[in-house]
């Protein structure tokens, strides 16, 4: 009998685990819709913005800004990396694929300085030998362009006052429901070279140098130009970082369902066999006792 209750406990334990991951595939899958759409718009502003700073960067040629030339600007060379992960975790392998991107990414840049999206970032990065400089948390909501402007000014500031020589963002990219890769690119500062490599990468046709005429002078244009494009780089990541994480969760949580189900019938099946057993042993008693008493 004690066996018995155990069985029943475990059983009921895991009914309403059960109940949770259902529960939270379908918050994810309904997530899930609303950011692919949101996804959908963004993309192609995302990237159009990337080929049109390029196309402006590359007819400039030299120019006299901060956002291009940090040289003597400290006394050490610092590079902040910028790591998008989520405030919830069950979501599989989503952020440790992310954890183990920055890691080999610190490794490699001088002096890392971590800036973090996310809470379970925070908690993982507070245990390393990075400095955490900053930290946003936008718990769990879809994140929208006053996020990202927050994120971006204040990454430009301090790259401006001189905090950090280079940028580096870290995020999801959703290449399919199935296949979400950790993605690095270097923001700041600004190399017409990187993002025609980038370009190449992905798939891009070369792109042309074109020729510009920069009024009032080029060195006001950019600086007046690249916090927008900052903002945007920012906002597509967050973007395809939250849609990322939503797929990540249904998949984890659609897997955890199967496992319980498993377990379920497994447990079933045993209980059944154990009362049947109980059924059958508490009848030979009652017969054997019978025939006793007969005799």
């Amino acid at each position: 009998m004690a066996n018995l209750r155990d069985v029943r406990l475990r059983m009921r334990a895991i009914r309403q685990t059960l109940q949770v991951t259902k529960a939270m595939n379908l918050i994810s899958t309904a997530k899930l819709r609303k950011g692919r759409r949101l996804l959908e718009d963004t993309e192609p502003f995302f990237t159009r913005i990337q080929k049109s700073m390029y196309d402006i960067l590359s007819g400039a040629g030299k120019v006299d800004s901060d956002f291009f030339n940090r040289a003597g600007r400290a006394n050490s060379y610092h590079s902040a990396v910028i790591a998008v992960t989520s405030d919830k975790g069950l979501a599989g392998g989503y952020n440790a694929n992310i954890f183990r991107e920055v890691n080999d990414l610190c490794a490699r840049v001088k002096n890392p300085i971590l800036i973090l999206i996310g809470s379970i970032g925070y908690r993982y990065f507070i245990h390393s030998p990075y400095l955490i400089l900053e930290n946003f948390s936008f718990r769990s909501r879809m994140p929208d362009m006053e996020n990202a402007r927050e994120i971006s000014e204040y990454v430009v500031s301090q790259y401006l006052w001189g905090m950090f020589d280079e940028v580096h963002i870290v995020y999801t990219h959703m290449h399919s429901t199935i296949k979400l890769l950790p993605c690095e690119r270097q923001i700041l500062p600004l190399d017409a070279g990187k993002m025609q490599e980038e370009f190449r990468k992905n798939g891009e046709q070369k792109r042309t140098e074109l020729r510009f005429e920069f009024l009032p002078s080029k060195k006001d244009v950019f600086d007046a130009l690249v916090p927008f494009y900052i903002r945007g780089i920012i906002y597509g990541s967050l973007i395809e970082s939250y849609v990322s994480e939503q797929s990540a969760r249904m998949s984890a949580m659609d897997e955890a369902s199967k496992s319980a189900e498993e377990m379920l019938d497994s447990l079933q099946l045993n209980y059944n066999r154990a009362r049947q057993a109980g059924i059958t042993q508490e009848m030979s008693e009652i017969v054997g006792g019978s025939a006793a008493l007969s005799e």
